[in-house]
């Protein structure tokens, strides 16, 4: 029996590339020089998509194959993924939730970390041989005896919240609504949460609700001596007002994994010394990379046997 087609629109690491072929004959998107005949080839016939966070699906792929029937997506976030057109077209789409809460968190921390003790600034410190002629690099702050602000108590944020428990911080978390049976204070506002915290950390997802929720009245509440952390996506924070903050030291320091125009990063942020970039590792080690991709693999293959899907978003 001939294995079903799926649309491959993004590479996938080789263990999960041969996981899929197992049961579906792959079609590459991604390397199609003709990408609209592809869809129109396939239309008749292709009820799978394998996707990643970043490429997603548009509406006019979705409407280009009628017989879809899933969307599984590599990544927590699936904002790239045209949701509505999903729903109107009765496809359902799928991520990959969970097997990256600990490797993010970790990441946060990682950065939290390095902004507050400068870790990346006593790193070339040393490097420049500058220790043994200047002596000593210098005091820096702590994340000890701090409070800090969590916008998006989802999963990873939960996680995120512990860790900084962990280091005795103390926390709070924004969000439409109060959690119950969270034992973190709720703040219903922002800016206020901003004005009451030395850390923001930003962990909830790109959406038109979101979209520059980090604005520059936050970043001006969270002052001089805050310090944000931007672990979600870039479209959370006004990328513009954020630089201008940090060149006039109105806002204390930045700690940033993902940016407003990916993998463009401005000039300005990257020359800032109050700043810690990172090219949106956040869940890159091997194995959370592999546990991902193959959550992928199985809400495909849950899909083709009947079985519920594992991670269902629509």
């Amino acid at each position: 029996m001939a294995k079903p087609d799926l649309l491959q629109i993004c590479p996938f690491a080789e263990p999960v590339e041969k996981a899929l072929a197992e049961d579906f004959t792959l079609h590459r998107y991604f390397e199609a020089e003709d990408k609209p005949a592809l869809l129109e080839k396939l239309a008749p016939t292709t009820r799978f998509v394998a996707t990643g966070g970043h490429h997603g699906a548009t509406r006019e792929m979705i409407a280009a194959l009628p017989k879809l029937e899933i969307i599984s997506s590599f990544g927590v976030g699936y904002d790239a993924v045209d949701v509505a057109a999903a729903k109107e077209h009765g496809v359902s789409v799928t991520n990959t939730p969970d097997v990256l809460n600990d490797c993010v968190a970790e990441t946060t921390l990682a950065l939290m970390l390095a902004l507050c003790h400068r870790v990346p600034q006593a790193d070339a410190y040393v490097r420049a041989g500058r220790w043994e002629s200047e002596g000593t690099f210098g005091l820096t702050d702590e994340l000890t005896g701090t409070r800090v602000g969590i916008l998006g108590l989802g999963r990873i944020g939960k996680t995120i919240a512990k860790l900084c428990q962990a280091f005795n911080m103390e926390v709070v978390y924004h969000g439409r609504s109060r959690q119950e049976h969270q034992p973190y204070p709720h703040h219903p506002d922002l800016e206020a949460m901003a004005r009451d915290v030395d850390w923001l950390v930003a962990i909830a997802p790109g959406t038109e609700e979101t979209k520059g929720i980090v604005s520059r009245k936050v970043m001006e509440a969270l002052g001089p001596k805050g310090k944000l952390v931007n672990m979600g996506r870039g479209s959370l924070v006004d990328e513009a007002a954020l630089i201008e903050l940090l060149e006039t030291d109105a806002l204390g320091g930045a700690a940033l994994d993902v940016f407003a125009n990916e993998p463009h990063v401005p000039e300005r942020l990257r020359k800032l010394q109050n700043v810690v970039l990172l090219p949106h590792q956040g869940s890159a080690t091997h194995k959370t990379r592999a546990a991902m991709g193959m959550m992928v693999v199985k809400n495909l293959k849950a899909h083709l046997r009947g079985e519920p899907l594992l991670s269902p978003v629509v």
